[in-house]
């Protein structure tokens, strides 16, 4: 293991990640019912942008750095942001949150938090930054193993957050098979999965696997920063959502122009998809 996401905190596929949680977030958040937030990779929950290693790479001013300075923003973005404000008091871009820590704040006081870590360090830093709250479980065992080991969920809702490395060449086959698990137990799940846009041919397998998937509806939400067509470089990324909230799409097609035109780093773009309609729509 020698991914360390502090090196990318804040990029653009962050950016991307982080708002469609919250918006994934406030939409369960309009029903009473608890729900149950997973995360099978988690990281460490908090990151400081001036550290060494995002420092070293400096991704995230292409990212949030952008968002921060940007002007006239959707109301959209108003959770997201307003979380990176509250840990940022002074105004000055330095602190950002993972997605456990998002999660939390964004969360309600009848919701629970599953977060699972399997980095030594990063685990035990997750552990530390997430005491204190009565809601949050840390677990320190293998990603793959979160849908199995945690589902069903005693809460009748559920969002289960599956955000690999990516470091491993069969990671994307994984994500399927997680997915598939996942809906296995618990039908009505919302999975979200994020997937970098690198390798065409390797997305094409992962395209075709998430229409083979039996989920009950899936949509795709991609964000393109650069022309895809290097496959050392990272282009955009993307998420996968199987049993996305009613009102996702709409706001994800206000939202994706938006970042598009704010993040693009050279010939940008964006897509909104259904892999797997709803049955009966369209």
């Amino acid at each position: 293991m020698n991914y360390r996401h502090a090196f990318h905190a804040g990029n653009h596929a962050d950016v991307l990640k982080h708002l469609v949680l919250s918006r994934l977030l406030a939409l369960l958040g309009r029903k009473e019912a608890p729900f149950a937030y997973l995360d099978s990779h988690a990281g460490v929950g908090l990151y400081d942008l001036a550290g060494d290693q995002a420092s070293r790479t400096g991704e995230w001013q292409q990212g949030i750095g952008r968002l921060w300075q940007a002007e006239a923003v959707p109301d959209l973005l108003q959770d997201y942001l307003e979380v990176i404000r509250a840990m940022n008091p002074d105004g000055q871009l330095r602190y950002y949150p993972g997605s456990p820590e998002l999660a939390r704040l964004l969360s309600r006081e009848q919701d629970r938090l599953q977060l699972n870590e399997k980095h030594p360090e990063d685990g035990a830093l997750l552990k530390d930054n997430m005491r204190g709250d009565r809601r949050v479980a840390v677990h320190r065992g293998e990603g793959w193993h979160v849908p199995r080991a945690l589902l069903p969920t005693r809460e009748k809702r559920v969002l289960l957050l599956i955000d690999p490395p990516f470091e491993q060449a069969d990671e994307l086959e994984r994500c399927l098979q997680a997915l598939g698990e996942a809906l296995g137990r618990m039908r009505q799940a919302i999975v979200a999965i994020w997937y970098p846009i690198k390798d065409e041919q390797q997305l094409k397998r992962f395209y075709a696997g998430l229409q083979r998937s039996g989920a009950p509806k899936l949509l795709r939400a991609e964000l393109l920063v650069h022309s895809p067509d290097d496959p050392a470089r990272l282009a955009g990324s993307g998420l996968a959502i199987a049993n996305p909230p009613w009102g996702l799409e709409d706001e994800l097609r206000q939202l994706l122009p938006w970042l598009a035109e704010h993040l693009a780093q050279g010939e940008g773009g964006w897509r909104l998809d259904w892999p797997v309609p709803e049955r009966g729509a369209g």
